[in-house]
């Protein structure tokens, strides 16, 4: 029986030693240095991780170095035809075995043509006009106004709000720097002139922007409800800038990178305009009129 997609391998590392050497490093640990040495997120670690056991325990607790194409092309053909997993999902799979077999094994995988691609579905993102999110800020308030609106204003991945640091605000040029971004990538965005009072007071109190569970950010699902039909999570908030910029004639390259999109056809689901720089565009949170006291 095939282990089910959210179950835990039993300590594949445990087993995962090299087999010919017992003193050798056990496998999880040479992951872990090849990821950590190569500057890689946490987040990539627990990913890569997940997906490397997952493949160990699919066939039978079996050391990767006695495996290869053949066992990788089942695995991840397995995903697509019985879990039905998405594209993305699969394709995530199969950069964790790339990974382990080329920087952790030190062994190349023969093209893996027959591998049985997952579908790729095409989902347009869910986008807010300016009166429905003017509609949702004003149902938040305090540190929740302020992080909606940088994710809105600034066009800010959730997970990229909450790492921010008084560092990376530039007050004086209205600009954001957003460290090790998706792809490992920095990145400049714009700081609204409507946030800039409300965040010096709040740095003020506080010094750094602390880091808030995940489940924090519910907190616009709660605003949502509240007021807008549509369903909203955080990264609405993402979409909705990247197309009221659109819409108020921005190119879509300055776009691109003020989103860090690594190829302009992932920003193109927006649309297209007129590049102007990332200094020279007026975030749409700027447009929006609300009162101040959303801070407070």
């Amino acid at each position: 029986m095939q282990p089910k997609m959210g179950q835990a391998a039993d300590s594949p590392a445990g087993s995962a030693a090299a087999p010919d050497n017992p003193k050798s490093p056990r496998l999880i640990e040479r992951v872990r240095e090849a990821i950590r040495s190569r500057h890689y997120s946490r987040r990539t670690e627990k990913t890569y991780w997940y997906w490397i056991r997952f493949f160990i325990r699919f066939h039978g607790k079996r050391h990767p170095g006695e495996m290869g194409g053949a066992e990788v092309t089942a695995f991840l053909s397995w995903l697509a035809t019985e879990r039905n997993v998405a594209a993305a999902t699969q394709n995530q799979a199969l950069s964790a075995l790339l990974f382990l077999y080329q920087k952790v094994l030190a062994q190349e995988l023969p093209r893996l043509d027959t591998v049985v691609r997952a579908k790729r579905a095409v989902r347009l993102p869910a986008v807010l006009t300016e009166a429905e999110v003017r509609r949702l800020l004003e149902q938040l308030h305090g540190v929740k106004w302020l992080m909606a609106s940088l994710l809105y204003g600034s066009g800010l991945r959730q997970i990229e709000c909450l790492a921010l640091r008084v560092k990376d605000v530039n007050f004086a040029y209205r600009q954001i720097l957003v460290r090790d971004a998706k792809g490992g990538k920095d990145r400049v965005t714009m700081l609204p002139e409507g946030v800039v009072q409300p965040l010096q007071e709040h740095l003020g109190r506080l010094r750094v922007l602390h880091r808030r569970d995940l489940a924090e950010g519910r907190a616009v699902k709660r605003a949502a409800a509240a007021a807008i039909v549509k369903p909203v999570s955080c990264h609405t908030l993402r979409h909705s800038f990247a197309t009221h910029l659109l819409e108020r004639v921005q190119h879509i390259r300055t776009v691109q990178e003020l989103l860090g999109h690594a190829d302009v056809s992932t920003t193109m689901i927006y649309t297209h305009v007129l590049n102007r720089g990332a200094r020279g565009v007026k975030s749409p949170l700027d447009r929006l009129e609300q009162p101040g006291a959303h801070y407070a």
